[in-house]
């Protein structure tokens, strides 16, 4: 028995040592000793567009907040980062797209996959502007008619996310080659079947992992982005219309720490809240006298206003005043994080 205990704390001390007792040395610190390498030099008249770096360092622009100052962030509740689904039907001022929590560069090959299984193969494929435009299909309900689709995938408002529109198009059979895209389907019910088949088909596999190359800056450049100017206040700048933006800044006030207190629409006017959200649990005596009927305090006010054919988003104090640089980031990138 007691050789027994004996091998066990031999085993135990050797667990705790490590490798180093046994003459190998601990590897796991070498990056810290690493040197930076001088760059290839390419002999003349080769080509070089291949070789760039591993990893980049991205430029920090002159007018960011942490060349001044610098705090470590705390990092966001879960809830700011993930959608209540994965893959959805939204509609507005007349507009129908699928919005899908993945990136445009992984929709896209998904999207040519299952309308490929569906018998309905793309007689045109953009990747650049993002258009798949399927060949003349036939359906047995109707005998008369040639049908095809355009789907149009661009980047979505949500961080890492795509919308997938469709344009339904018909023609009198034999007489296809004289169709003309039209602005509008031409049947508003197969062009609702269809973003419903698509969004159940992605919705039915989560395997994103296939990503196309040709797709990266697919449907141009993003419709929401942070903007920080050199001499004014950061704003959200949003590529879309007011009503959109309107809506998707209410549901974002929502979320993330703040809690919308009133509202006014036409002055484009949101007042909010703001609490960070925490993990902690409340206290036995904040659980024993807490209640639901606390009053809340506007503490910030959310701007929504037309700016030429954009939409800017602003954030100040309880009373309109200006913000410190610093704090507005930091509230707008909350922000923008929920828009949807």
């Amino acid at each position: 028995m007691k050789r027994l205990i004996s091998a066990l704390n031999v085993i135990v001390i050797l667990s705790l040592t490590g490798c180093g007792w046994l003459g190998l040395r601990d590897r796991s610190d070498d990056y810290l000793l690493a040197e930076e390498t001088a760059v290839t030099v390419v002999p003349k008249g080769m080509d070089k567009t291949v070789l760039g770096q591993i990893y980049p360092i991205p430029k920090i622009p002159m007018t960011s907040v942490e060349l001044v100052e610098f705090d470590v962030p705390r990092p966001q509740p879960a809830s700011v980062n993930n959608f209540e689904q994965s893959v959805k039907i939204q509609s507005l001022e007349g507009r129908r797209w699928v919005l899908i929590n993945v990136p445009p560069s992984e929709i896209w090959p998904r999207v040519r996959n299952v309308l490929n299984r569906s018998g309905v193969p793309a007689a045109l494929a953009d990747g650049s502007e993002g258009i798949i435009e399927t060949v003349w299909v036939k359906f047995n309900s109707d005998e008369e008619n040639s049908h095809r689709f355009r789907f149009q995938i661009s980047p979505g408002v949500q961080l890492d996310s795509a919308e997938i529109s469709a344009l339904h198009n018909q023609a009198v059979r034999s007489a296809e080659d004289q169709a003309q895209w039209p602005e509008a389907s031409d049947d508003d019910q197969r062009e609702k079947d269809m973003l419903s088949l698509l969004a159940s088909e992605l919705a039915s596999s989560a395997d994103y992992a296939s990503v196309s190359l040709l797709a990266q800056d697919i449907g141009g450049e993003a419709k929401v982005e942070v903007v920080t100017p050199e001499v004014s206040d950061p704003f959200i700048l949003a590529k879309l219309s007011f009503d959109r933006t309107w809506a998707s800044t209410l549901y974002s006030a929502g979320r993330g720490g703040f809690v919308i207190v009133d509202q006014n629409r036409s002055e484009g006017l949101i007042y909010v809240n703001y609490t960070p959200e925490t993990n902690e649990e409340p206290g036995f005596f904040a659980r024993l006298f807490g209640g639901s009927d606390e009053i809340l305090n506007v503490n910030y006010r959310i701007l929504v206003q037309t700016v030429g054919a954009n939409v800017e988003i602003r954030i100040v104090g309880a009373e309109g005043q200006s913000l410190n640089k610093a704090e507005t980031l930091r509230l707008l990138k909350v922000l923008r994080s929920n828009l949807s």
